[in-house]
């Protein structure tokens, strides 16, 4: 791919990301970025990504080979409308928002059908902002791709195999279905956590029993209840059918589980834990699954000075690279305080039987 030029309405967390992906994989592509924050602008240029910046919407991005829509969902009218007057017939006009139905009914009403295709990429975190984008964000994570019907076919592939160039993995759907599948994988996952968070919160005791103790079960499942209460505020306005749908299913199952529970119907319950057991351990086990394969051990260590130190050295030793390492606050649902995950699964193997003979005690965990 040659030289290409790539512009930002918005340069937080995901357009930070997708920019500094761009800036690691395609180091001689330009950069153009606008934000309303002046910081974020700064940031942006004085870590080499991007190598122009400005605080209105101009002519600049006119030369642009593709530009990102990356603002928050009710400022994509307003910038729409912006862009609509600087925006050249070669340019390929993209977003990143987690709902596409209506962003595709305002393209359709400014009439650049031909020249867009949404995008969502699948990753995030529950830190916002450029200071929290990281090109790494994206690599393995699904880039699912919403063309419009008039879009030129060869527009897709180009777009596609940019996407696979940053590192993540494209996936083409129809704008409504997209909508859907989030709603019920991401959307419905938020509104849950948060709800759980504020359930603990009001039944907690006095001096805050409940939120001393919480341990690894609760903190998993309402991590994402940290994230930005703007974005999720939209994101329910703009995708509400679907994530109501899906809601009032959620709670029929809940319901219907209330009542396996008050009768001591055990068997159900058990159908309930292990039916769940197995299906989300096929998604991790499948290779094309939503959950990648995680290739971690946890170890039990002493809470001495050096003793992270100590393994990793071990291991670094003997040529094993760590993907990541970090402390294991609690053991409520595994062995080990000290987890440790590789980038392949042979470096288990030859982890485990390294520091096993070194004495120490080791979990194995994918």
């Amino acid at each position: 791919m040659s030289t290409l030029t790539f512009g930002f309405i918005g340069l937080g967390l995901i357009g930070g990301s997708i920019a500094r992906a761009i800036r690691q994989n395609l180091p001689q592509s330009q950069i153009i970025a606008y934000d309303i924050n002046a910081d974020t602008l700064r940031e942006a240029s004085q870590c080499g990504v991007a190598n122009t910046v400005t605080t209105k919407i101009d002519a600049s991005f006119s030369t642009c080979d593709y530009l990102f829509l990356c603002a928050p969902v009710q400022k994509n009218d307003e910038n729409l409308s912006a862009v609509k007057k600087i925006l050249s017939p070669k340019t390929l006009l993209t977003d990143v928002g987690s709902v596409k139905s209506e962003i595709h009914k305002e393209i359709k009403k400014a009439g650049l059908e031909r020249q867009f295709i949404g995008g969502h990429p699948m990753a995030g975190s529950d830190r916002v902002g450029f200071i929290n984008s990281k090109a790494v964000l994206l690599e393995n994570a699904y880039y699912i791709l919403t063309p419009t019907a008039s879009v030129p076919e060869n527009k897709v592939t180009d777009y596609k195999n940019l996407v696979q160039q940053l590192g993540a993995i494209p996936l083409i759907l129809d704008p409504a279905q997209h909508d859907y599948v989030t709603a019920a994988v991401s959307h419905l996952p938020h509104i849950i956590a948060a709800s759980l968070v504020n359930l603990v919160r009001d039944k907690d005791s006095a001096d805050g029993l409940m939120k001393m103790i919480a341990a690894g079960g609760f903190k998993d499942i309402t991590r994402i209840a940290s994230s930005s209460a703007t974005v999720w505020q939209q994101i329910c306005l703009t995708n509400t059918e679907n994530i109501s749908t899906l809601l009032s299913s959620y709670i029929a199952s809940l319901q219907g589980i209330q009542q396996e529970l008050n009768a001591k119907r055990g068997d159900d319950l058990y159908e309930l834990f292990d039916s769940a057991r197995i299906y989300r351990d096929s998604f991790i086990n499948t290779a094309s699954g939503p959950l990648k394969s995680s290739y971690a051990i946890t170890i039990d260590i002493a809470d001495e000075p050096g003793e992270i130190a100590a393994v990793a050295t071990i291991l670094a030793l003997k040529n094993i690279s760590i993907k990541n390492i970090g402390i294991v606050h609690n053991r409520e649902y595994e062995g080990g305080v000290l987890r440790i995950e590789f980038y392949q699964e042979e470096a288990i193997e030859r982890s485990t039987k390294i520091l096993r003979e070194k004495g120490y005690s080791l979990h194995n965990k994918n």
